[in-house]
């Protein structure tokens, strides 16, 4: 698989950042997506200005020319592809505004991605990640509880991150999260989850707190929050010390959990809301996971497989 080549963050200009404002506030974004955005388009303008030319008056014969030159630097497919949907959303939004005549981006399809499937852990594998913490420290017990209800809510590592106190009702065992475009949803939380909840918030938050006052769920040795980074180096760790192989992040437990609940007879219906996808044809792709564990076991254990 070919690395893809990384060039520096520039700054956002003006117009970029008027875009990205103005995205904020009518599309309901995510602020990764949005800050993603801002890195495309103010590259392609830096890249537009080395020619004399303005990222706003880009014509379709500019725009292809710049992707067939990050194809030939390499870039991945699925960084071209993003690439071209944050082109695509400023362009129909300068159109929109009367900005320009007609939108560049209309005739220009993105490249076609193959059907990644998740990588989701054995059961097996995350009660291993699970317990691999030392529940004994502070900082141990923070990520046996962030791990727990990862695994079983399905969270995403931006929502575990940024969830605050009282978003949790350990009364009542669910989490109330705000996903993608500021979607609210509630999530319930397994019993095995809340008890190391409850053990975090009576024995490890106030310590890490120092006596400092912050409402985010999960804290840091210094008392602020915890950074996705370092929530996805500490998952890693976790996984060298209970010797699984392969790449293992914090994503890894969402998609584990999606697959685990239909190897378990869940809905899909249910299980999107639980997700918090927009679409079921997102969440579909976890019964391609499932139908291919089911047959990786078959073939096994089968005599006949």
């Amino acid at each position: 698989m070919t690395a893809e080549r990384r060039e520096p963050r520039p700054p956002h200009t003006s117009e970029v950042r008027a875009f990205l404002e103005r995205a904020w506030s009518e599309l309901g974004l995510s602020r990764n997506t949005l800050a993603a955005y801002g890195t495309d388009l103010s590259q392609l303008e830096r890249w537009q200005a080395a020619r004399g030319l303005t990222l706003e008056r880009a014509t379709r014969a500019d725009l292809l020319e710049y992707l067939s030159e990050r194809i030939r630097k390499r870039y991945a497919a699925r960084s071209n592809a993003r690439l071209l949907s944050s082109l695509k959303h400023y362009y129909r939004m300068q159109l929109r505004l009367g900005r320009i005549a007609e939108d560049p981006t209309a005739l220009i399809d993105a490249p076609k991605l193959g059907k990644s499937l998740p990588k989701a852990l054995g059961e097996r594998e995350v009660d291993a990640l699970l317990s691999a913490p030392d529940a004994d420290t502070p900082a141990g017990l923070r990520d046996r509880a962030m791990l727990e209800l990862m695994y079983a809510s399905g969270l995403r590592v931006s929502e575990l991150c940024t969830l605050t106190v009282d978003q949790v009702n350990l009364r009542q065992g669910v989490v109330r999260v705000r996903g993608k475009g500021g979607k609210d949803r509630l999530v319930p939380v397994g019993e095995e989850a809340q008890g190391w909840l409850s053990r975090y918030l009576a024995d490890s938050r106030p310590k890490l707190a120092r006596a400092r006052r912050s409402d985010r769920l999960f804290l840091s040795a210094r008392g602020g929050p915890v950074a996705r980074q370092v929530f996805w180096r500490s998952i890693k760790a976790h996984a060298l010390a209970a010797r699984i192989s392969g790449k293992v992040s914090p994503h890894a437990l969402r998609h584990s959990f999606a697959t685990h609940l239909l190897n378990h007879g869940a809905d899909l219906r249910a299980l999107q809301m639980l997700l918090g996808h927009a679409s079921l044809s997102t969440t579909q792709i976890y019964t391609l996971v499932a139908r291919e564990q089911l047959k990786r076991l078959h073939e096994q254990h089968h005599p006949r497989g």
